[in-house]
């Protein structure tokens, strides 16, 4: 039923005889916005002009016209079909030829791998698995662990607190932590094992007591450094160079309105620091700390150097004694990829630890 308001000052100035009578369809509202409202459809109100008097001048005004219409049923077969009975359009999956052919290929790439390895004689597998279990190769992987975690432990220990010397506003503590990180990181790891191997050629005894004051007691630099520390210390001060970059950047990943927030709380600095942002930073720390880790247990093959017992010297000795240079070879790859995929499968769980509530 059409609703009509008209007067200009919004009254109704129709007849009441004519508000009695049936209200006629009122023409189609064209140009209109059309609403849908209570099982109706509303169409926007519409000026048009009446000559009828009562307002100034002998006219009524402009009046306000509301149409409603019924709604329109959809067609039996759902909206956006042309007719009833009419299928369903058919959904036709995209093709990728490309990648079939790209699968094939990577398919027969491994299979003729996998061919090699396993019909060629020259690997010797049942010479690796021989080896593969044998008491010095297991304790050259235990050894090999041992290095690893001493460099991981002191190193990002010391890596710690060399960050912290960088983000200081002390001018000597930021510049002797900038000048660290860039000298150990310049060297290579093999030529720091070797300094701190042959240390005794600079210092043969190391003395303790007052700086630049009477000593209390002395030993030999031999005695105090063997091959085992000399190996744990160049690992542990190499790494700690790239450990303090990388705590460094997970400190400063945490917003500095967190430690605003605690200051204001009252909280110590390091409550803040070991409660409230190194925990958000380790989101980003420990994706680069575990490949620092996987790297470093690779890394150690270098102490081979020094005659320490580790995987790769191990192998080195048995292939030497027994000529068996490609399957002990492969006894070495075997363990070092074992060792790397725990690590890798560990720093998953641990990313995910720390990365709960990461949106």
């Amino acid at each position: 039923m059409p609703v009509e308001f008209s007067g200009a000052d919004g009254g109704d100035t129709r007849d009441p005889a004519a508000l009695a009578a049936p209200a006629k369809a009122p023409p189609p509202v064209t140009g209109g916005r059309e609403r849908a409202h209570r099982g109706y459809t509303w169409s926007r109100a519409r000026l048009v002009s009446a000559s009828a008097p009562g307002g100034p001048g002998g006219s009524a005004g402009p009046r306000v016209i509301l149409a409603a219409t019924p709604p329109v049923s959809e067609p039996p077969g759902g909206p956006g079909d042309a007719a009833a009975g009419e299928p369903p359009p058919k959904v036709v999956t995209t093709r990728h030829p490309g990648r079939w052919v790209a699968a094939l290929g990577v398919a027969v790439l491994l299979a003729m791998a996998a061919s090699a390895l396993v019909t060629n004689p020259a690997w010797e597998w049942e010479v690796v698995g021989e080896y593969l279990f044998a008491p010095s190769v297991l304790r050259a992987v235990v050894f090999t662990l041992e290095l690893t975690a001493l460099g991981i432990v002191f190193g990002f220990l010391l890596g710690t607190v060399l960050a912290l010397m960088r983000l200081s506003g002390n001018p000597l503590l930021n510049s002797v932590a900038w000048g660290y990180i860039a000298l150990f990181r310049s060297v290579p790891l093999i030529l720091q094992l070797l300094f701190w191997y042959n240390l005794a050629l600079l210092y043969p005894r190391i003395s303790f007591g007052v700086p630049f004051g009477p000593a209390f007691f002395d030993i030999g630099t031999m005695d105090l450094i063997g091959p085992v520390t000399a190996a744990a210390l160049g690992l542990a001060l190499h790494q700690a160079a790239y450990a303090a970059e990388i705590v460094r950047a997970g400190l400063l990943s945490v917003d500095h309105g967190q430690r605003e927030a605690a200051a204001a709380l009252g909280i110590p600095r390091a409550r803040q620091l070991f409660r409230i942002v190194l925990p958000q930073a380790m989101r980003s720390i420990v994706p680069t700390a575990g490949n620092e880790i996987i790297g470093l247990v690779k890394g150690t093959s270098v102490v081979y150097i020094m005659a320490l017992p580790e995987l790769f010297y191990q192998v080195q000795v048995i292939y030497n004694r027994n000529g068996r240079v490609i399957a002990l070879l492969l006894v070495a790859t075997i363990w070092y990829l074992v060792m790397t995929s725990v690590m890798s499968v560990a720093q998953h769980y641990v990313e995910r630890h720390y990365g709960k509530g990461r949106a």
